[in-house]
């Protein structure tokens, strides 16, 4: 299968890596240092579950390169989400699926806006992992798995093809007919998550220890879990509470990539999480007080 990787972060390093490694014809876009080293001595996957080198490595800063390919896995930060669909055109053939593995929930309309109707497909990355120096990605704990649906929820050649070579490659991955929820499942934990250790400058481990900081935690899940609702997604009525017990197995050290990123004096992708979550709880009708001051 021919891929791209719009963006080689931790989260398209390492699938795009796992894919490449296993047979696929696999192009990276990336740029500056990053791209520099890959190009000279390829891409690098430091992991738990086992290194892994592609090299030579397909990798290029200009899409126009790379041509048409099977499928786009788009991983860029939330605040580029516009600037970087703008760049897929060259990337698409008349089928071509363009998988979003973004941190939002309206990452599959804003880029829709852009390419047009039949090109965007609904996806989760659950995985910690990071750039630990210019072409290399460290995989910080176990956890690796994609997921990935038609919008439409319907069976499609092109994504059953992409689960194929995603179970070849041999990481966790699960083909959901009902993808919208499963965005919004991670994204009552992803948001909130970032929001408490954002606005705390705290890992999560002493937020769940102190009574206040673990109260406004819950509330924060609740806004989106009620903003998801009122969108007429399906979650499941204790998804809260196997979050807040989710979140009590976490390292305590542990922080969102936006307080990481906050803490380097990095952008933060605060507009496209508390941000979605105010803006779209207004047009729903639904009070969001944590998100809105966060």
């Amino acid at each position: 299968m021919r891929l791209a990787i719009f963006g080689t972060g931790g989260v398209g390093g390492y699938f795009g890596a796992r894919l490449a490694a296993s047979g696929n014809d696999v192009a990276f876009i990336a740029r500056g240092r990053h791209l520099a080293v890959m190009r000279e001595h390829g891409l690098q996957i430091k992991s738990p579950l086992g290194d892994v080198t592609v090299k030579p490595v397909q990798a290029s800063d200009d899409p126009a390169a790379i041509g048409p390919v099977d499928a786009v896995l788009f991983c860029v930060k939330l605040y580029d989400t516009e600037t970087a669909a703008a760049k897929l055109k060259p990337l698409l053939g008349p089928d071509t699926a363009v998988i979003s593995l973004q941190n939002g929930v309206d990452s599959e309309a804003r880029i829709e806006a852009i390419v047009g109707q039949g090109h965007v497909v609904g996806g989760v990355a659950y995985i910690s992992a990071v750039i630990d120096a210019p072409g290399v990605v460290r995989h910080l704990n176990t956890q690796a798995k994609l997921a990935y649906g038609e919008l439409n929820g319907k069976p499609s050649a092109r994504i059953e093809h992409f689960h194929a070579a995603c179970q070849k490659a041999g990481f966790t991955c699960e083909l959901s007919n009902d993808i919208d929820v499963l965005i919004w499942e991670k994204f009552v934990m992803l948001a909130s998550m970032a929001a408490v250790t954002g606005v705390t400058r705290s890992p999560i481990g002493p937020i769940l220890a102190d009574t206040d900081t673990r109260a406004l935690f819950v509330d924060a899940m609740r806004e989106v879990a009620a903003v998801a609702r009122a969108k007429g997604i399906a979650l499941a009525p204790d998804v809260v509470e196997r979050t807040l017990k989710f979140a009590g197995q976490l390292p305590a050290a542990m922080k969102a990539s936006l307080a990481h990123d906050l803490d380097r004096g990095n952008r933060i992708e605060i507009e496209g999480l508390s941000g979605a979550v105010g803006r779209l709880g207004q047009a729903a009708g639904v009070p969001t007080p944590v998100h809105r001051a966060v």
